[in-house]
């Protein structure tokens, strides 16, 4: 049994302990079998303490799918035969060529335990009934949700084969107590609720768990989805080459990361450092419970905020305050100004648009941004204005006909890259 709320309350002190532990645990089963870790890490000894452990080389996916290409089709970051493992999942390929991911029967049930944190955080129990609106093919997203779900003893209802009105029907047949999806998906489910005549906050959902975006830790975001659900809205931070390492709690003060199964690390993206609290960082994590497909100071590429370790919930793991604010690939400097598009997306959030996105695109070699949305014509220059007082750019907005831009199940891709044309 993984999951353990006790754990959620020890001291730091006390987890980094566990933590050192089971870490070398980890690196006495993979060594002899992982020829991916036994070739990079070919000249240390255990035990590590926490000075060896901060100096090992960095885990970057480019390598991971290097390594595959070189050794299809698992690559030798497999630590077991092939026969060893029972599901098969690939990553979004959001960021590049998608990475096959396996897991033994002991990892899988690592998964369900890591998200039990997740839905304790959300209180729910094996009362509830979770909705699963996601498509169910290669791409990890809720599956461990609903393998976590079926752990809990809760009734898991998969929305995967059905359109947005036969997903809501579904859910209002089937007397979902909690949605989980992507924060894009809930807002599009609202949406097509809201022109089928069907009032959300009737049908008893009293939560929604969200992944797969940056959006459920942005206020704005939050109080969208939790107006149109009137539900709890909370957010939950996963990877599938990593697992489920964080949630939200109903205090929403910002992530909680899962320390208990995950060594977490903020660093400056440049130096390698650790930040200051306050400070922005890239997240790099080592899984703790996955010897059959390890990642170790995994640099995943997510930009968070250092937080501390109080909360109201009496939660004493780390937090990132902000969720993950965005991707480090993802920062656009605009006539010198960073801007993420998280940022963006927390003032569009303010206004009544139904859908947007942000095009990127050169001009005299100065990089130009500016937004198409699905909204009210008066909200277009309202919107300008919002976005050049609050991040100290010229961000323009132009309106677009209704239901002319994309529509997203899993990660929205709102983005648009015509620097090059």
């Amino acid at each position: 049994m993984i999951y353990k709320p006790d754990l959620e309350t020890a001291t730091p002190e006390q987890i980094r302990t566990r933590q050192l532990e089971r870490l070398n645990e980890l690196l006495d089963t993979i060594l002899p079998e992982n020829r991916f870790y036994a070739r990079k890490f070919d000249s240390i000894t255990t035990p590590l303490d926490w000075d060896q452990f901060e100096a090992l080389p960095f885990t970057t996916k480019s390598e991971l799918v290097a390594d595959q290409a070189t050794t299809p089709p698992l690559g030798t970051i497999a630590t077991y035969e092939r026969d060893r493992y029972i599901t098969y999942h690939q990553t979004s390929g959001t960021t590049g060529k998608p990475l096959t991911i396996l897991d033994t029967e002991e990892s899988w049930n690592w998964w369900a335990e890591c998200w039990q944190y997740v839905y304790h955080g959300a209180s729910l129990n094996h009362k509830d009934r979770l909705f699963l609106a996601f498509s169910f093919g290669p791409f990890i997203g809720f599956w461990a949700a609903h393998n976590a779900g079926i752990k809990l003893g809760a009734l898991t209802i998969p929305g995967g084969g059905l359109d947005s009105k036969a997903r809501l029907q579904l859910l209002r047949h089937a007397g979902a107590t909690a949605l989980l999806s992507t924060p894009t998906y809930a807002l599009r489910l609202a949406e097509v609720a809201r022109d089928e005549g069907i009032n959300l906050t009737e049908l008893g959902v009293r939560a929604t768990i969200h992944a797969g975006e940056p959006g459920a830790s942005i206020p704005t975001v939050r109080a969208q989805i939790e107006t149109a659900w009137g539900a709890q809205c909370f957010d939950h931070a996963g990877a599938t080459e990593i697992g489920a390492y964080g949630f939200t709690c109903e205090k929403q003060c910002g992530l909680h990361l899962i320390e208990s199964e995950f060594i977490t690390e903020i660093l400056d993206p440049t130096t390698n450092k650790p930040v200051d609290t306050g400070e922005i960082g890239e997240l790099i994590i080592t899984n703790l419970g996955r010897p059959g497909w390890p990642v170790i100071r995994y640099r995943t590429g997510d930009l968070v905020r250092g937080g501390g370790r109080q909360c109201g919930c009496s939660r004493t793991s780390l937090m990132v305050p902000d969720g993950l604010i965005g991707r480090a690939d993802d920062l656009m400097v605009v006539r010198g100004i960073n801007i993420y598009p998280s940022s963006i997306e927390a003032i569009v959030r303010e206004f009544e648009v139904d859908e947007f996105r942000i095009v990127r695109t050169k001009q005299r070699a100065m990089e130009e941004v500016h937004l198409e949305i699905e909204a009210a014509a008066s909200v277009a220059p309202a919107l300008s204005e919002a976005l050049s007082q609050r991040l100290a750019v010229r961000i323009p907005a132009a309106i677009v006909p209704a239901g002319t831009l994309p529509r997203f199940d899993l990660k929205a891709k709102r983005i648009v890259d015509r620097r090059k044309s």
